[in-house]
């Protein structure tokens, strides 16, 4: 018998089918949206893959610096590395996402997790710089193929169906593993051997547990046949998919901005060459984006995202005046700020994407939404590393930092004017009752 659930469900949480504005009901929810039996193990096994293929794609942050002085490049190679990665990532996703819908999760999972391996196992074996473009686009393969199906195998496997859940786990995990990836290697890198060989056996050994739990994932197909085609988004919910997808684009582009540039920035102004350092000021702005999502789940995604984009630029600002008074305890604070902003857009706006995304076609919609993240991971860090070659990378981060908070702010006028359009306009008193 299909699982009937109500429009207004206790947590909170809407419908399969909720769009902005539409009213509620009461619906059947197809049998194969149900939590699968067992899944509260699937479920956490799941986010575990997820946390595990991020920590590896994460692992060179703290690295690169020890990659230019062996191979001979600059900042702006760094950030061309970081862009083929997002290149292939990209079209994997779009490919991945409706293809798990259409042959199960597993089919598309087992060989996103060879591809991890093999990536890093490249990164170990590297003797060049074009043994880190290769490794880097077999991490993009790998991370694109899973990135929308295990999130949508999250939403699935909650135990309660509750996909606001599902959602903060996700975002959680997300910045869990770009986080944990920077310090693991960090701390490999600056306190074991063969710093720039270990991360990535560690990371190999830690996906094999990951192999095995997507073989195990229950079998949950579309009835559509699976067909190459361009990313397409329900028009009901392109409103909510437009406005999220900007707001988790500029969240995204700080920290491809962290992720590629910033430890280079800790070292010119700290004067140190401990790559923990580095890695560190990278995982403390995460660990503030999970611990935010913490605290702001529950509430709706609409507010979320418009406490978390003033903060986000508010953090931008501090960021930009590190690099003019080269003050260390400035670049902390606004680590942390900024990673406060990053948590509750992204939440707020994963939230309001997977709460609308219908449940037939949910990879598919998360496939594409996390498109717009990786754009925001990969173009504007492209931008930021063409400027240093010219400017110097201090002026770089704070004319991206400035613009940044700018359109940070543009946003929040954005949804502050969609938020007040989708309001519901009060009936006039006893109209028609004469």
């Amino acid at each position: 018998m299909p699982l009937e659930r109500s429009a207004a469900a206790s947590d909170g949480t809407p419908p399969h089918d909720y769009r902005p504005g539409a009213r509620t009901s009461t619906l059947n929810t197809d049998p194969d949206t149900k939590p699968a039996p067992g899944g509260r193990w699937r479920f956490w096994a799941a986010a575990y893959a997820l946390l595990i293929l991020l920590t590896g794609t994460n692992l060179p942050t703290p690295l690169y610096r020890g990659y230019e002085a062996r191979f001979g490049f600059s900042p702006l190679m760094v950030t061309l590395i970081f862009a083929a990665y997002v290149a292939v990532l990209i079209p994997s996703l779009l490919v991945a996402g409706p293809l798990s819908d259409a042959v199960g999760r597993g089919s598309v999972l087992l060989p996103a997790v060879a591809l991890a391996a093999l990536g890093s196992l490249v990164f170990a074996l590297a003797a060049g710089t074009g043994w880190l473009f290769a490794a880097r686009i077999l991490q993009g393969l790998a991370l694109g193929a899973a990135s929308g199906p295990l999130t949508a195998a999250l939403a699935e496997l909650e135990p309660d169906g509750n996909r606001r859940k599902a959602a903060l786990v996700s975002t959680v995990v997300s910045v869990g593993g770009l986080g944990l990836g920077p310090v693991l290697a960090g701390v490999l890198a600056q306190y074991a051997p063969a710093p720039h060989v270990l991360p990535f056996v560690v990371e190999i050994v830690l996906l094999a547990p990951a192999a095995a739990v997507v073989t195990t994932l229950p079998v949950t197909r579309s009835r559509a046949r699976w067909r190459p085609r361009r990313p397409e988004v329900p028009v009901a919910m392109r409103t909510v998919f437009a406005t999220s997808g900007a707001t988790s684009f500029l969240a995204f582009g700080v920290i491809g901005l962290f992720l590629t540039l910033i430890p280079t920035y800790v070292a010119t102004l700290s004067g140190s060459t401990n790559l923990l350092l580095g890695g560190a000021v990278v995982a403390l702005m995460l660990v503030c984006s999970a611990l935010a999502q913490l605290l702001g789940y529950g509430r709706p995604a609409r507010a979320l995202e418009m406490v978390g984009l003033p903060l986000l630029a508010a953090g931008l600002v501090l960021l930009a005046l590190t690099g003019e008074l080269a003050s260390l305890i400035l670049l902390l604070a606004a680590t942390v700020v900024a990673g406060t902003g990053q948590g509750l857009a992204f939440l707020g706006g994963l939230t309001a994407v997977n709460q609308a995304a219908p449940a037939d076609r949910h990879a598919e919609v998360l496939s594409s939404f996390y498109v717009i993240i990786y754009l925001g991971v990969g173009l504007p860090v492209i931008g930021v590393g063409f400027l240093t070659t010219v400017a110097g990378l201090l002026t770089a981060v704070q004319y991206f930092a400035g613009f940044a908070a700018l359109l940070c702010l543009a946003m929040l006028l954005v949804l502050a004017r969609a938020r007040r359009d989708i309001s519901p306009t009060p009936s006039a008193p006893n109209a028609g009752t004469d």
